[in-house]
C-alpha cells in the first residue's frame, strides 16, 4: 500500500509539472498575439500614473519612518530624564559612577541624531522627492498626465496602419474559413449521393456542380486572403519600427525615474545607516573609553582619602582663652570681610611652606613623594577630596594627601 500511495504521488506530480509547463507555454503564445493586438500599448503609457502613485506612497512610506525616529528620540530623553537623578544620587562613586553616567549621557547624544534623521527624512528627502515629481509630471486640466497622453498619442498613430490591415485580414480570413465550411459542405453530400442508389443521376449531377463551384469559390477566397496577409507580412517591419520608437522614447523617461529614485534611495539609506555615522562612532568610543577607565585603585583611593584613614581630620588641640571683642560693625561690612577672607584662603600668592608629618610615595606620575621632615610650598589649597597641590625646591609640582602634613 505504501509503494501504491508513492506511485500516485509521483503521477499527480508529474501531471502537475505538464500542466504547469502547458500554462507557461499558453502564457508564451498569449504574449506573442498581444504583440501584434492593438492597444497593448496601455500598460506602458499608465508606467507614468503607476510612477506618480509610487512617489507618494514612498513620501508617505518614510514619513511614517520619520516618525519612528522621532518617538525613538523621545523615548532616549525621557528614559535619560528618568535616571539620571536616580544615577547621580546612587551609593556608586568615582570612575564606576561616571561610567553609569556616560550612558545617560550618551543616550542624550543619540536622542538628538535620531531627530536630526526625523528632520532628513522629511525635509531633506521627502521635499527632494516633492519636488521632482512636481518638475516630472505635468497634470492635466481634466485628469492624467501631459506625458502618458503623449506616449498614448504616438502608440495609437503607430498603430492605426496596422490596425486597419489586421481588420481588413480578420475580414478575410472570416470569408475563407466561410467559404471552406460551404465546400467541405458539399463534399460531404457528394460523398453521401454517390453511395447512396436512391439519389437520382440528375441529382448527383447537380451536387457534383455545387461541389466545384464552391472549390473553386474557395480558391479565390484564399488567393484574396493570401494577398492580405502578405501585405500585413510586408507592413509588419514599418510597424514593428515605429512602436519600437515611441517605446525607445518611453523606457528613456521609465530610465530617468528609475535612476532618481535609487538615488532618493540611497539618501535614506545615507541617513537611516547610523553605523557608518560618525557622531554615532564617537559616542560609543567616548563611552567605551569611560568603561575601560573604571579604576578600582582610584576609586579606592578617593574612598580612604575621602571616607577611610586617609580622610582629612581636625585633630585635637590645645587651645588659649582669648576674650571676644565686640564690634559694631554693619551687615555690609561683615559681608565684605567675608568675602575678602574666603579670597584669601583661596589664592596663595608665592605659596605656603609646610612640612611633612610622615613619609608619601606618590601613586601616580602627578603626585609628589617625599619624606617625613621634608619642608616645601603648598601652592592650591586642600580639594574636596582632601589633595592639595604643592611645589619642592627643585621646581617639581604635584598633588599630595592634606593630612601629610603641616603648616611650618
Amino acid at each position: 500500500n505504501h509503494n501504491i500511495h508513492k506511485e500516485r504521488g509521483r503521477g499527480r506530480e508529474r501531471d502537475e509539472d505538464d500542466l504547469e509547463r502547458e500554462r507557461e507555454r499558453e502564457r508564451e503564445r498569449e504574449g506573442e498575439r498581444e504583440k501584434e493586438k492593438p492597444g497593448n500599448y496601455q500598460r506602458t503609457v499608465k508606467r507614468t500614473e503607476d510612477a506618480f502613485q509610487a512617489c507618494n506612497d514612498i513620501v508617505v512610506c518614510f514619513q511614517e519612518r520619520a516618525r519612528v525616529e522621532r518617538q525613538y528620540a523621545q523615548q532616549l530623553s525621557e528614559w535619560s530624564n528618568k535616571w539620571k537623578p536616580l544615577v547621580d544620587s546612587s551609593p556608586l562613586y568615582g570612575s564606576l559612577l561616571q561610567a553609569w553616567q556616560c550612558f545617560l549621557s550618551s543616550a542624550d547624544r543619540l536622542a538628538a541624531l535620531h531627530s536630526s534623521v526625523c528632520r532628513s527624512l522629511v525635509s531633506e528627502d521627502g521635499d527632494r522627492v516633492r519636488t521632482w515629481q512636481k518638475e516630472t509630471f505635468h497634470k492635466k486640466l481634466f485628469g492624467g498626465f501631459k506625458e502618458s497622453q503623449d506616449f498614448g498619442t504616438g502608440f495609437a498613430r503607430a498603430q492605426k496602419p496596422w490596425a486597419k490591415r489586421l481588420k481588413k485580414l480578420d475580414k478575410a480570413r472570416s470569408a475563407f474559413h466561410k467559404v471552406q465550411r460551404k465546400e467541405q459542405t458539399a463534399k460531404d453530400r457528394e460523398v453521401h449521393a454517390k453511395g447512396n442508389p436512391d439519389v437520382a443521376i440528375e441529382k448527383q449531377k447537380k451536387i457534383q456542380e455545387e461541389r466545384e463551384l464552391a472549390q473553386q469559390e474557395t480558391e479565390k477566397v484564399r488567393a484574396r486572403y493570401e494577398k492580405v496577409l502578405e501585405e500585413v507580412t510586408r507592413y509588419a517591419p514599418r510597424y514593428m519600427e515605429e512602436m519600437e520608437c515611441i517605446f525607445d522614447q518611453s523606457q528613456e523617461e521609465e530610465r530617468k525615474r528609475i535612476s532618481f529614485l535609487k538615488q532618493a534611495f540611497l539618501s535614506v539609506h545615507r541617513h537611516l545607516d547610523v553605523t557608518n555615522n560618525e557622531s554615532v562612532k564617537a559616542v560609543y568610543n567616548e563611552l567605551h573609553n569611560t568603561l575601560m577607565a573604571i579604576s578600582e585603585q582610584d576609586d579606592l583611593r578617593w574612598w580612604k582619602n575621602t571616607h577611610g584613614p586617609g580622610m582629612p581630620t581636625d585633630w585635637p588641640q590645645f587651645q588659649e582663652w582669648t576674650p571676644e571683642k565686640k564690634s559694631k560693625k554693619g551687615k555690609k561690612e561683615k559681608e565684605v570681610e567675608s568675602q575678602q577672607g574666603t579670597i584669601e584662603r583661596s589664592v596663595m600668592i608665592g605659596g605656603v611652606k609646610v612640612r611633612a608629618l610622615y613619609d608619601y610615595d606618590g601613586q601616580e606620575t602627578d603626585e609628589l613623594s617625599f619624606k617625613a621632615g621634608e619642608e616645601f610650598l603648598k601652592t592650591e589649597d586642600e580639594d574636596d577630596q582632601g589633595w592639595c597641590r604643592g611645589m619642592k625646591d627643585g621646581g617639581r609640582e604635584g598633588l599630595y594627601p592634606a593630612n601629610y602634613v603641616e603648616t611650618v
